[in-house]
């Protein structure tokens, strides 16, 4: 197979799995060009096209690369996230996967697309909370960040109230609270009291235990965030 692996192991990829597939299929070609076995490619990109971790791992890129510096926090970031998520032994195949795909042109728009085919909706907010946690894991979410964090929610069918809802999490201004709950500052009380019971429901955790602990997890803090900003109007307010 030569050099030619990792073109065999795309064009394999492709064949099994879309674009995700594709960019598995290019980087298991990479890791093991000199082989001359061509077993490793169906292995590689035999994954569902909606599996979770997988797809965590190619945006994960994305958004590391977003701003031209691949920083240390964000890798350990991801690595922690994974290692709760499932040990030692399959968090460094999943890093391993992920230096290489960095080094990879990721096309955002084919693979949120395919991304969406294949996931439901509370799992896709979850993933966008999960790529501003990456973004912010030195302290600061960079510009550039944000915007491919914007394209890629675009692409994956995320409402425009729903994005600014969870950036509203980890980017805070004076209106954050009314943001994460979706509304206006000049809401009535009612409103206010509506609008909690549909992000309620629609944060849920319950909503994304399919996905593991961690994503679990995960979830959970992102309703805290929720409850939060609903405690804080209705201490504005004076609402009981």
């Amino acid at each position: 197979m030569g050099k030619y692996g990792k073109w065999i192991g795309g064009g394999l990829g492709w064949a099994l799995g879309g674009p995700i597939g594709g960019i598995l299929g290019f980087v298991f070609g990479s890791m093991f060009d000199g082989m001359q076995s061509g077993e490793y490619e169906y292995k590689a990109t035999k994954t569902q096209s909606g599996d979770f971790s997988v797809s965590m791992l190619i945006l994960s890129a994305a958004i590391m690369k977003a701003d031209n510096k691949i920083l240390k926090s964000e890798l350990n970031y991801v690595r922690q996230f994974f290692l709760s998520q499932f040990g030692i032994e399959e968090t460094n195949k999943k890093m391993q996967l992920l230096k290489e795909i960095l080094k990879q042109d990721i096309n955002i728009s084919d693979v949120s697309l395919q991304i969406k085919q294949f996931m439901d909706y509370s799992s896709r907010l979850q993933l966008l909370h999960y790529l501003f946690s990456i973004s912010s894991a030195d302290g600061h979410v960079h510009v550039l960040e944000v915007e491919m964090i914007g394209l890629i929610s675009k692409y994956l069918g995320i409402s425009n109230n729903d994005f600014s809802s969870i950036k509203a999490m980890f980017i805070k201004d004076t209106d954050s609270a009314y943001k994460i709950l979706e509304i206006s500052r000049d809401a009535t009380d009612e409103e206010v009291k509506k609008a909690y019971r549909k992000m309620a429901v629609k944060y849920h955790p319950d909503k994304v235990n399919h996905l593991g602990k961690e994503i679990q997890k995960a979830a959970k803090e992102k309703f805290q965030q929720l409850n939060a900003a609903y405690k804080e109007i209705k201490k504005q307010r004076g609402i009981n």
